[in-house]
């Protein structure tokens, strides 16, 4: 894995630490109170089932939130604010982890 993709998954996981309330002092994830979950996924290029699938979530899942009758929480606000900066962020860390 790049130094980069190193740096990236370590930031992801004290993201995940923080939200789960985990994290020691120092670090401070600004995570926004509404993510725009159309948008981002409409920039990764993916349809719904395709993006749901990529995030590990059901499909209606992600309709729900695209369509605002839910919001996405914890770990997934992070992914999302993740994706919303990086939309290829998913594909650049796990296709390096993988065999």
């Amino acid at each position: 894995m790049s130094k980069t993709g190193k740096r990236i998954l370590k930031s992801a996981r004290e993201a995940l630490a923080y939200a789960r309330g985990e994290a020691d002092t120092g670090f401070v994830a600004h995570v926004p109170d509404g993510i725009d979950v159309k948008s981002v996924r409409e920039r990764t290029g993916l349809s719904q089932p395709k993006f749901a699938q990529r995030i590990g979530v059901p499909v209606g899942t992600l309709r729900n939130w695209e369509q605002r009758r839910r919001e996405p929480e914890g770990p997934a606000r992070i992914l999302l604010a993740l994706l919303e900066k990086r939309p290829n962020i998913v594909e650049e860390l796990l296709s390096e982890a993988a065999p």
